[in-house]
């Protein structure tokens, strides 16, 4: 798309020129799109193919702004910026094994799993605060605590930009794994070809509570309230709030410090490396894959290569918790870069170890 769009060019009236990004981008970064546009019903998606400035412009499609690094060298996205507000969450059906409830792309992940705990639903509790949309959490494979969205995930339709037509993925379809699926595999959700429109679980009745995370079953042995005592739906209840409470305690509100949560995953190498890894640095976590593999802890890494806390510009590794890299003000997507390319020269120095960013950018 050219740099200046011409005046002679008629877009939808729910396409906008020259939008400013700081807002829609929980890292506070300055940008701004050459077109922006918010979908809040499906047939806009179809509304953009049928146009043909922007069927052809270049896209990004953006959730909750929670994992992006938006702006790029100049600052600037010069093509066509999708905010997906799909809204819309129901139960859908149930059998002797689970319910099956549907949410629109666009609706607010923590917002959705505190729903579904209110109704009295178990299952996502482990997910509870983790920030950004519904749509967002299967591309990305979400997790934490023990659980990953693709665990709970049924199956999810999306608009597909090259047919027009709906697509339906179950989960085998998704190709899930550690922070990835075959969206991310395939790169639709950096060039925009594919957008989630909605989003079915599968949260089940024989319910049983996940605890060994580490940390998760001492927060709720600090509290007598939390004690779990067999009411699924009450405990579920309960290890949602703990969850939320050791989030809120090592992890910075973007409100208050704009992130993008972790920044960085955590890497996984093969038993062999991880021995040598071990002997060359005891106490370093480990925690061993169904594959045999081992996955490492990159906080405990960048914390040991001297980051946590340490600032480079006006950006810099949060001190409670060195795999977030917050703004301190003013900072822009290149202030990003310098500051993730310093930590994983440093980490990679030391360890042997090659960090991969886990935001995505334009």
């Amino acid at each position: 798309m050219p740099a200046a769009l011409s005046s002679t060019i008629m877009f939808p009236d729910w396409i906008r020129t020259g939008v400013e990004l700081a807002g829609f981008n929980t890292l506070a970064l300055s940008a701004r799109a050459a077109l922006f546009g918010r979908v809040d019903s499906a047939s806009r998606l179809a509304e953009v193919r049928a146009h043909t400035t922007l069927r052809d412009a270049r896209r990004f499609v953006l959730g909750g702004g929670s994992n992006v690094v938006l702006g790029g060298g100049a600052g600037e996205f010069d093509g066509l910026l999708l905010q997906i507000a799909l809204r819309g969450r129901e139960l859908i059906g149930e059998d002797d094994e689970a319910r099956y409830v549907r949410a629109g792309a666009g609706e607010s992940w923590p917002e959705f799993v505190d729903w579904t705990l209110a109704q009295g639903w178990p299952g996502l509790e482990n997910l509870a605060l983790i920030p950004g949309t519904v749509g967002a959490a299967p591309i990305q494979n979400i997790g934490a605590y023990g659980v990953e969205v693709g665990d709970r995930l049924h199956s999810l339709a999306a608009y597909d930009f090259a047919s027009g037509e709906t697509r339906h993925f179950t989960r085998a379809d998704c190709r899930f794994a550690y922070r990835d699926s075959v969206f991310k595999q395939a790169g639709w959700h950096r060039d925009g070809r594919i957008v989630v429109t909605e989003v079915i679980f599968r949260l089940p009745k024989r319910w049983q509570p996940l605890l060994d995370y580490a940390g998760l079953r001492e927060e709720l042995a600090q509290c007598a309230e939390r004690a779990l005592r067999g009411d699924a739906a009450d405990d579920a209840r309960k290890i949602a709030a703990a969850v939320v409470a050791l989030r809120r305690r090592k992890l910075p509100d973007p409100a208050t410090l704009p992130n993008a949560g972790s920044f960085f995953h955590n890497p996984i190498v093969d038993a062999l490396q991880a021995r040598r890894l071990a002997s060359d640095f005891p106490g370093m976590p480990q925690h061993v894959q169904a594959d045999g593999s081992v996955k490492l802890a990159a906080g405990w890494l960048i914390e040991r290569a001297g980051w946590k806390g340490r600032r480079l510009g006006p950006v810099g590794m949060y001190e409670k918790q060195a795999l977030v890299l917050v703004n301190h003000g003013g900072a822009c997507a290149a202030d990003v870069a310098a500051l993730a390319a310093a930590v994983s020269a440093d980490v990679r120095r030391q360890f042997g170890i090659t960090l991969c960013v886990e935001p995505v950018a334009p």
